[in-house]
């Protein structure tokens, strides 16, 4: 009895590892027959055999040794994610571009078609690695689009520890059939997506260029919360795309530097958005939209992208507008996803090194895979002479930036999912800011002293330490709303139409954490449905409505919905996104000031 009782309980964690692990589900059937088997002949050797106690033991461990072998032989399958969630979708008609001829497959009420997996430069591989984007070759016949592309090359953890975080962390993971399957991931990853209403017009309608964030190393935009269906229904063409990350993107060189004949380096994930944008400018018509009223989107380094492409000179007439969402890099002293040229090419030594390379294309031999894994830090843009020219912030100065309209802002809990780790104290409080802040770091505690109370109380982790609360809101300012600040400052001086918001809705998902408003935004709370209640969705109505608006007109607000101030050089309200949606002041102007200091 005892025998059977561990062998049933075994077979239980072991199926609910194979559900966390997404095996396939003959690996939960073989699971099941393997227990049943080893239950009968148990229960037969109990009766019948003299030596039943060895083998018993022997069945045993044969037992544990084929659930081991089960768990290897029906792994998840590496497979590309399907663009509708549907079986045998309708395919679309055909649409020309400028390669050849698309297809792609209509949603499940028909109301918006749906072009997955379009090329828009040729595979960076080979000797290419390293390279500006091409462009992408003709096709002969008809290319189906009914898939997204394979997210770019990345570290990724575990099936299993993704699994667990969606349990703890999101709070979103169901059990369902169909999934049972690893995204695709692979060094040939340009591509872009497109979503349009299922009818084309005579109107050409406007146009969304959504980057996805991930701190230039990670991510993919077939993430259901970068998906444009529902931005689609109201009459906006959404496209997202996927661009070359980490040490694909943004190592440099100075070997590189020589060998282009535009002399740079360091920044291609930079240029495959830059290709993709104009990309979409080219060929947009075709679907119906508009290439004279492109707005580019973005979060965190998404919305860093956007900065990016808003002072690239390559840029100049590609879009109109633009949507950033908690980041940047138009501070003096960029804190995340940019560096100075020096800084990149020692990281980019650092590479070589690490691989006994010699040059830049001794790299290029190294096998995706293995070269993904690399130690050393390749997650920033740079200044190259070609897609950056000068400090984003001297480009504003000028008047030089090339978004005529700005919509952006920030989240209450910013920084706290990326300070998980960190231990604060009374003690320690103020050397945990000046790893940010250095000489300024006393003022910042005078301002914000380490046992000030979190804004919100919602989700708090009291493991932290007394003074967590103050960090987090310190490094919430710090790297990400600051920079919203500054940007805002700019456009209001440059009298450009600017509006900037401040997300503080609570919910049993990311709540206002990083992150937390992209699902509202882009119209996708449907996929986490059991983590949203009715006031969630009213929120999410009136944020599409606001976005859709600017990407119209340059201006969100319009009937029916809270009025949205305009950030002047005499006002710097911000719109409050929470269950009331209502004007406020910036709650981190105070911390604003020593940042200030820091900077100059």
């Amino acid at each position: 009895m005892f025998f059977n009782i561990i062998t049933v309980l075994i077979t239980i964690v072991n199926i609910i590892v194979l559900e966390l692990s997404k095996n396939t589900l003959t690996g939960c059937f073989l699971a099941l027959m393997l227990s049943v088997l080893t239950i009968s002949l148990n229960m037969f050797l109990h009766k019948k055999h003299p030596q039943k106690s060895f083998l018993r033991i022997t069945s045993f461990f044969l037992f544990l040794l084929l659930l081991a072998l089960n768990y290897k032989l029906t792994a998840p399958p590496y497979k590309r994610v399907p663009a509708v969630e549907i079986k045998n979708p309708q395919a679309t008609d055909e649409v020309s571009v400028k390669q050849g001829k698309v297809v792609g497959v209509y949603n499940e009420d028909k109301s918006v078609r749906i072009f997955a997996g379009i090329p828009y430069a040729a595979p960076p591989v080979g000797d290419l690695r390293f390279k500006e984007p091409q462009p992408p070759a003709p096709w002969e016949g008809v290319l189906s689009c009914d898939h997204f592309a394979p997210m770019a090359m990345q570290p990724r953890g575990s099936v299993i520890y993704d699994s667990l975080s969606h349990i703890l962390g999101w709070n979103d993971y169901e059990i369902k059939f169909g999934d049972e399957y690893q995204e695709a991931m692979s060094e040939d990853c340009l591509y872009l997506n497109v979503y349009a209403p299922k009818d084309r017009n005579d109107e050409l309608l406007p146009v969304i260029f959504y980057i996805h964030g991930g701190s230039l190393t990670t991510g993919q935009p077939s993430y259901t919360e970068y998906r444009g269906e529902s931005l689609a229904k109201r009459g906006v063409i959404f496209v997202n795309c996927g661009y070359r990350l980490g040490v694909f993107g943004y190592y440099a060189a100075d070997d590189l530097k020589a060998e282009s004949p535009n002399g740079t380096t360091g920044n291609y994930g930079l240029l495959d958005q830059i290709a993709a944008l104009t990309w979409v400018h080219d060929n947009i018509e075709a679907f119906g939209g508009d290439p004279d009223r492109i707005t580019i989107a973005g979060e965190s380094a998404g919305s860093s992208s956007v900065n990016a492409i808003c002072v690239s000179p390559l840029t100049d007439g590609l879009f109109q507008y633009a949507i950033a969402e908690s980041s940047g890099i138009v501070a003096k002293k960029p804190f995340h996803t940019f560096r100075n040229y020096e800084e990149a090419t020692i990281q980019g030594a650092l590479t070589r090194a690490e691989f006994s390379a010699s040059s830049s294309d001794d790299l290029r031999k190294i096998p995706a895979d293995k070269l993904v894994k690399t130690m050393a830090d390749n997650s920033a843009m740079t200044i190259d002479g070609y897609a950056i020219t000068q400090m984003p912030y001297l480009t504003y100065e000028k008047g030089e930036n090339h978004e005529k309209a700005l919509l952006n802002g920030f989240n209450q809990k910013e920084a706290d999912a990326f300070m998980m780790d960190k231990k604060a104290t009374k003690e320690n409080y103020e050397s945990l800011l000046a790893e940010e802040l250095g000489d300024f770091a006393g003022e910042m505690a005078s301002v914000l002293p380490y046992d000030s109370p979190q804004r919100d109380q919602y989700f708090i982790v009291d493991r932290g330490g007394e003074a967590k609360g103050a960090l987090n809101t310190a490094y919430s300012a710090m790297w990400f709303s600051y920079s919203h600040y500054v940007w805002s400052s700019y456009m209001a001086g440059q009298g450009r139409p600017c509006y900037e918001y401040y997300f503080t809705k609570t919910n049993k998902r990311l709540s206002n954490h990083h992150a937390g408003e992209l699902p509202y935004a882009y119209g996708n709370l449907s996929y986490h449905d059991k983590s949203y209640d009715e006031t969630d969705y009213a929120l999410s109505e009136i944020m599409q409505n606001y976005w859709v608006n600017f990407a119209r007109t340059g201006d969100p607000n319009g009937d029916g919905l809270p009025k949205w101030p305009r950030v002047t050089k005499d006002s710097s309200l911000l719109l409050n996104l929470d269950t009331e949606v209502t004007p406020m002041e910036d709650p981190n102007l105070r911390l604003y000031e020593v940042i200030d200091k820091y900077m100059d």
